[in-house]
């Protein structure tokens, strides 16, 4: 039997592995790039067959010992770049400012991945299907996280990446892009037309397209961070995450890693996950319950969800229903506060697109929606270094003191 197949989020047909790559060709044909796509594939695997290999009894931790790979679409572990991605910490915070916090607050620090981001999740799936199936050069548009994590495992892996950026991607990222060695190409434009463009070129010159939702093993390698969280809480489930939204691949990942679970008869129910978006961009949530797409021009420090068109809108949303999952918006105002707060607490340092979700988490306490004794995860996707000039307004330099204690001590109000 083969190890999975593929079903259209939106139509419902079912594809095996080897009659479609990337998006249902029936929903493809109607798209248009004005909206959202439809046709995003979701990978299903043969949950009764892993449950019969495994057994019921302790099938997590059997799983577990084996890497997940029953759980994922490739054959060996050993294709894997042998950069260390996932497993990254997940923090207790007691206090925040000095406050005893009355519920449970965990960060999961996603930015100790090796490129600082969370997009090593993907990048490092789909880098190794290419390799599985000789294919060496992997193409991929990008703000700057899924560029620079692609180029740096594809580095490891020996492969070609070539990476499609908006010409206004911060520096730090298209520097982490370039001194891994890979093929950098500014777009005049935005994240959706280096998006556009790079499917176009992906064709017309053979290249395997990383894409996000567009290529389905992003997905899968996303959701590698639920099974991670439910191990680290001795296997339960958080009562809320709080997600940085942009495209909605992100949290599409973490619901599948939990589905697969519930599939498995592992949990009995999901987390409560709560899509957090800035105001300046905030197509996925502005269009949940509406039938007609309207697009809000997007205008936010946070880059990497700063989004017109969310890739993984359909597949977001329905989750979102599905599952009774939460969100709201925050303003650019409350995420550099929340980097602040975020910073000088905990001493991780996030970037802007990162610090949303806390934000969010920190509108949920002040307005009293968390409740005692839960616990509560924020994932953060990615370092504050890949963006230094969002937090400038934050950061304040003195003036260079004489080299003398005289100086110090006058500095210091002795």
């Amino acid at each position: 039997m083969k190890k999975y197949y593929f079903q259209c989020t939106d139509c419902g047909k079912i594809y095996q592995k080897d009659e479609v790559q990337y998006l249902c060709p029936e929903c493809d044909a109607t798209n248009d790039d004005q909206q959202p796509p439809k046709g995003v594939l979701k990978t299903i695997y043969h949950y009764d067959q892993i449950i019969m290999k495994h057994g019921k009894e302790d099938l997590f931790k059997s799983l577990m010992k084996q890497g997940f790979i029953d759980l994922l679409p490739i054959v060996s572990l050993q294709s894997m770049s042998y950069l260390r991605v996932g497993q990254t910490p997940l923090y207790t915070i007691e206090k925040l400012e000095n406050e005893h916090l009355d519920f449970t607050l965990l960060l999961k620090d996603d930015a100790q991945n090796p490129t600082a981001s969370f997009k090593d999740r993907a990048s490092v799936l789909v880098s190794a299907y290419a390799k599985e199936n000789n294919i060496d050069t992997i193409a991929a548009a990008s703000t700057g996280n899924a560029g620079s994590s692609l180029a740096g495992i594809c580095a490891s892996q020996q492969q070609r990446a070539i990476i499609f950026v908006p010409s206004t991607a911060p520096l730090a990222k298209l520097t982490q892009i370039v001194m891994y060695g890979a093929t950098i190409i500014p777009v005049d434009g935005n994240y959706d037309a280096a998006f556009d463009l790079s499917i176009l070129a992906s064709k017309h010159f053979g290249w395997y397209n990383r894409n996000t939702a567009f290529n389905p093993f992003t997905i899968e390698g996303k959701k590698t961070v639920s099974y991670e969280l439910y191990a680290q809480l001795q296997e339960e489930i958080p009562d809320r995450i709080f997600v940085s939204v942009g495209d909605g691949v992100i949290i599409s990942g973490i619901y599948k890693g939990f589905e697969d679970l519930l599939q498995l008869g592992i949990i009995d129910k999901m987390p409560v996950i709560v899509a957090v978006q800035s105001e300046g961009s905030r197509n996925l949530i502005e269009n949940i319950n509406t039938s007609h797409w309207k697009t809000i021009p997007s205008t936010t420090i946070a880059d990497s969800i700063s989004v017109d068109i969310p890739r993984n809108f359909y597949m977001a949303k329905d989750y979102l229903l599905k599952y009774h999952g939460e969100w709201l918006t925050v303003s650019d105002d409350e995420i550099m506060q929340a980097s602040a707060i975020l910073s000088r607490n905990t001493g991780i340092f996030s970037e802007p697109a990162a610090t949303a979700a806390f934000a969010g988490m920190l509108k949920y306490k002040n307005n009293h929606k968390l409740e005692k004794a839960t616990k509560n995860v924020v994932l953060l996707t990615g370092s504050g270094l890949k963006d230094l000039k969002s937090v400038a307004t934050l950061v304040h330099i003195p003036t260079a003191i004489s080299a003398n204690m005289e100086a110090v001590c006058k500095l210091m109000g002795e």
